[in-house]
């Protein structure tokens, strides 16, 4: 199926692993032009030499999501190298999980400012295309109550709440909008790969909740994403589609 993404341009922050890196790579499989941003400087220039050899236009910068002026720097640099902005995939968490000021801080900045940013930044650009798309990446901790309730769960659930007030304001201007919330995902380096080693018990009983028997891959969540932001997708804004192999009960 052509999804109508090639030589569209497409940001995606933490790009470098993970659900970020199968989104960007998806977008380049599509011929999207693709930048991509993340704290390791070194791990962003492989995958934009990677992304390149897809013949696409590829551009990336090492930075942290939560200042502000080094986000915005990003976002103007990759219109620059692209040639404009038609969809901006914010998808960085701190996965600050717990109950503690430093937890809900590094939420705050990271998950929550680093979205509100991103968009106020790229909007001028989106502003100007004629198949504008923000996906939100949130999380099933957002609307049901787990393990990562408290700080994680919390700015989760107000990135879709987010999502779904901005589709009411942008719909005006043909930007849609909508969220994505994954269930458990592993991949290596990830966070459930992380709980694999360290809280065997919590990985556990993790897996026993999965009713197909196994975590979802990072290329399950990058599918969702890329035709949500496809033109094809013209007629979903102000949704939140969740990516969980039917994990949560919630209705």
């Amino acid at each position: 199926m052509n999804l109508g993404l090639k030589a569209k341009s497409v940001l995606v922050t933490g790009g470098s692993k993970g659900i970020g890196l199968a989104v960007a790579d998806l977008f380049a499989t599509e011929g999207a032009n693709v930048a991509i941003c993340a704290r390791n400087p070194e791990e962003v220039g492989k995958v934009v030499t990677s992304l390149a050899t897809k013949g696409v236009k590829a551009y990336g910068q090492g930075i942290d999501v939560a200042d502000p002026v080094a986000l915005k720097g990003w976002i103007e640099a990759s219109a620059k190298e692209l040639g404009g902005i038609d969809c901006i995939v914010c998808n960085v968490s701190a996965l600050a999980v717990g109950d503690s000021p430093e937890t809900w801080e590094k939420s705050f900045r990271t998950d929550m400012m680093h979205t509100v940013n991103s968009v106020a930044a790229a909007m001028p650009y989106l502003e100007k295309s004629k198949s504008a798309s923000i996906i939100i990446v949130s999380s099933v901790s957002g609307f049901e109550v787990d393990f990562a309730a408290g700080s994680y769960g919390a700015i989760k659930a107000a990135l879709i709440h987010y999502a779904k007030g901005l589709s009411q304001q942008l719909v005006a201007k043909g930007i849609r909008v909508n969220a994505v919330s994954p269930g458990n995902t592993y991949f290596e380096g990830g966070i459930w790969h992380n709980i694999e080693n360290g809280s065997p018990e919590l990985y556990k009983t993790a897996m026993a909740l999965n009713p197909t028997g196994r975590m979802g891959t990072a290329e399950e969540v990058a599918v969702g994403v890329v035709f949500l932001a496809s033109p094809l997708a013209s007629r979903i804004s102000g949704t939140n589609l969740i990516i969980d192999g039917a994990l949560t009960k919630a209705v």
